[in-house]
């Protein structure tokens, strides 16, 4: 059938019109005006964008900069604090995936220690935090992975710049990290110990020891390595987890204690 007979000229006509005005209405489709920016506008904008707290948008901002400037030290700039803008807004995995892009893309970027810096505090806020907080869950399901990350981070850091303006503070950070992971590898041994999983709670306060031996929890944890061993009847490995404890921690409350089946719940002083 010939097209023009089947619609007819009013038809074509009409069809005519309606298309007209579709591409008009294409035609005066709102533009995005970051498009015609200059790289220094684009960053400008983006930290402004940041700084009002709309991390959303200096994101996008920031990745078009990103393209807009490859091969520059701006560019690095901006994947840099496009992945802070994306920790900010939530987005944390998002801003690991772009820090681990930068730091195997840029091992000689002079923001190489600022990449390490931040990668470690991503992981750090993100899932340090409920290491205080030990309260009715399940302490043998709890994963660490992302804290052992955050240390790792931060020890990359220090050690490849020890006089890096955030080598201090990764310092301290993680001297907490191996704190936290060491109370919590305690809290564990004593949540088997409670429940009668001596075995469980010697080899996981013995783990304690060889991983934090300059943590103050590794007292604690061999005071559960020497009632575990007790309770177990490993008499020879209850007296070394003791001689230990006394030759470390001679004022501890626990040296010289004897210990028999008969022990009192010492576990209620925490």
């Amino acid at each position: 059938m010939d097209v023009m007979r089947w619609i007819g000229p009013l038809g074509l006509r009409a069809v005519l019109a309606a298309t007209a005005l579709g591409l008009a209405a294409c035609g005066s489709a709102p533009q995005d005006e970051s498009a015609t920016w200059s790289p220094d506008k684009l960053y400008s904008e983006a930290k402004d964008e940041a700084a009002a707290g709309a991390y959303d948008k200096a994101a996008r901002l920031l990745e078009r900069l990103e393209g807009r400037a490859a091969g520059t030290p701006l560019a690095q700039q901006a994947q840099i604090e496009r992945a802070y803008v994306l920790w900010r807004g939530g987005e944390s995995a998002q801003a690991l995936s772009v820090l681990e892009r930068f730091i195997k893309l840029n091992p000689s970027s002079p923001g190489l220690d600022y990449a390490y810096y931040l990668q470690g505090l991503v992981n750090f806020n993100d899932n340090l935090g409920i290491l205080g907080k030990f309260a009715s869950q399940d302490l043998s399901e709890r994963d660490q992975q992302a804290a052992r990350d955050s240390y790792q981070s931060f020890k990359q850091l220090v050690d490849q710049f020890p006089r890096s303006i955030y080598a201090e503070d990764a310092q301290v950070r993680m001297n907490y990290i191996v704190n936290s992971l060491a109370a919590y590898e305690v809290h564990v041994a004593r949540y088997y110990y409670r429940r009668g999983a001596y075995v469980a709670a010697a080899n996981r306060a013995q783990q304690a020891v060889q991983e934090f031996q300059y943590s103050p929890a590794v007292e604690e944890a061999l005071v559960i390595m020497a009632r575990s061993y007790d309770r177990l009847g490993l008499d020879q490995l209850r007296d070394d987890a003791q001689r230990v404890l006394e030759k470390n921690f001679p004022n501890s409350r626990y040296a010289g204690e004897a210990l028999t089946p008969a022990e009192k719940p010492w576990w209620k002083i925490w």
